[in-house]
């Protein structure tokens, strides 16, 4: 083997080497170092509060009642110091959502009672609450507070107040929530007497003096005032009664079953009155009676 051949098989196996120990730096630079390597770390669960929300649409002048709220989890971070809250503090989902809401209903069921839940039920909404919206106060109101009567009356009805006594009032039986009619009964020109008719019928009551719920297990309510719901078209009417009572005449509440709520309800169309009297006729031996009109 001359010179040039060994010179060149020497720089071949040179090479081959040189080749194989930077092939192997690089691979091995790419293998992950366990002491490097960082641990995986799972996101804390956010702590989730109780807020009480509506179940359903609830309109202007609907009367809460238990089944209208629920309880929610409701991320604490997201709390409005208006929301109703069961008042204890968040605290992170016990197994995902299903926990989230199995808890919630826990709550639920223990404060069903308590003083959060007071505070809606019998209230009434005064501006519309959306279903799953959070309850806020400032959308409800309760018997005594300011506006509830406005809340309370129909749209297109009108609240009027008459005086009542034990007499007039039904002996007292008549509660806020009861149907009534009106009544007004005048003494017959030259004090012969005195003649009654009915002015307006199926009538709402609203509230007795301040109250309008009776209290607990109440079975009358004794007040000086009743306040009724009236059409707007038939204000004139009960005003126009109301003055005929004071200078000549009386003004009765009468109670009407609750089977009649369904009935008409308004003023009562009066005719002219007419005063009739029965004759009795003798013709040919035979008598007969006939009515006649004045």
């Amino acid at each position: 083997m001359n010179a040039v051949r060994l010179i060149i098989l020497l720089v071949a196996i040179t090479a081959s080497i040189g080749l194989a120990v930077v092939v192997r730096g690089v691979v091995v630079g790419k293998k992950p170092s366990t002491a490097a390597a960082a641990p995986m770390v799972t996101p804390a669960s956010k702590p989730m509060a109780q807020v009480l929300v509506a179940k359903r649409d609830l309109p202007v002048g609907a009367r809460l009642t238990p089944a209208d709220v629920d309880w929610q989890a409701w991320p604490a971070d997201s709390l409005n110091s208006a929301f109703i809250t069961d008042g204890a503090p968040p605290a992170a989902p016990e197994t995902g959502a299903k926990g989230a809401v199995d808890k919630a209903k826990k709550t639920a069921s223990t404060l069903f009672g308590g003083a959060a839940m007071q505070q809606v039920v019998g209230a009434i909404v005064k501006e519309p609450i959306l279903a799953n919206e959070p309850m806020t106060l400032r959308k409800l109101v309760r018997s005594g507070e300011g506006n509830y009567m406005a809340v309370v009356v129909q749209p297109g009805m009108r609240a009027m107040s008459v005086s009542v006594t034990v007499d007039t009032g039904a002996g007292g039986f008549i509660l806020p929530g009861d149907r009534v009619d009106v009544i007004l009964a005048t003494q017959v020109e030259g004090g012969r007497g005195f003649t009654s008719s009915t002015v307006l019928k199926n009538i709402r009551v609203l509230a007795i003096d301040q109250a309008s719920e009776p209290d607990k297990d109440a079975k009358t309510m004794v007040g000086a005032v009743a306040t009724l719901e009236i059409a707007t078209g038939d204000t004139e009417v009960l005003t126009s009664a109301q003055a005929a009572a004071k200078t000549q005449g009386l003004l009765v509440l009468a109670l009407r079953s609750y089977a009649d709520a369904g009935a008409a309800s308004g003023r009562v169309a009066q005719g002219p009155v007419e005063d009739t009297s029965t004759v009795r006729v003798f013709r040919n031996g035979q008598s007969s009676e006939v009515t006649v009109t004045r």
